[in-house]
């Protein structure tokens, strides 16, 4: 969290952005992971997984529709941002559905989620430096909106660990019992604790 800001007055971009470095710092710490440690990178993939779905929903139920509210329809350049950042999601949501289907010890289960890493940080980096500076000028009460996002984020979790996260438009394993704020901070203590408790959630099951 920037110094300064509370909770409350972090916006609806400060909250998606917080979400791109959590997710960087999970693919950052899969390159270092042992590959013959099926544990450990199921875990990492598992909860990086879990953030990208979070964050998908949030954006295409909140926040893409309430930009998409501002742009005219002949506004050809922030349409096809926007086409272009739903098709993005379409993708991931293909290859996390795929790496679902894998064992973490089959051979292209890392190979499919090096290729999602590389897909999400080519979508964030478009976000970051394409359309979030244009929604910035926008009359976007970005405010509401994070708002709004918390409270979507809290159903969310409520979802998962009551297991009919299927109810919702993009399907989520409940891989584990989550707590929300084990992701409310890039803080790399709290990443790890949030890892502490998928090993906590596994043993119960």
């Amino acid at each position: 969290m920037a110094k300064g800001q509370t909770v409350e007055t972090r916006d609806a971009i400060d909250l998606l952005m917080d979400d791109h470095k959590r997710v960087d710092k999970l693919f950052t710490d899969f390159e270092s992971v042992d590959r013959d440690d099926a544990d450990a990178v199921q875990e990492l993939v598992e909860i990086a997984c879990m953030e990208l779905q979070i964050h998908s929903i949030l954006e295409e139920e909140i926040f893409y529709p309430a930009v998409r509210a501002q742009v005219a329809d002949d506004d050809r350049d922030k349409q096809d941002m926007l086409n272009e950042a739903e098709v993005d999601h379409e993708m991931v949501d293909e290859l996390i559905a795929k790496l679902q289907e894998l064992e973490p010890d089959d051979a292209m289960y890392a190979a499919c989620f090096a290729v999602l890493c590389r897909y999400v940080k080519h979508h964030v980096k478009d976000e970051e430096t394409g359309l979030f500076p244009q929604v910035r000028g926008m009359t976007l009460d970005l405010q509401q909106l994070a708002d709004d996002m918390r409270l979507r984020r809290e159903e969310l979790f409520a979802e998962m660990e009551a297991g009919d996260a299927g109810d919702t438009e993009t399907e989520i394993e409940p891989i584990s019992e989550l707590d929300e704020d084990a992701f409310e901070s890039v803080d790399e203590d709290e990443t790890e604790d949030a890892q502490e408790q998928v090993n906590v959630s596994r043993t119960r099951h």
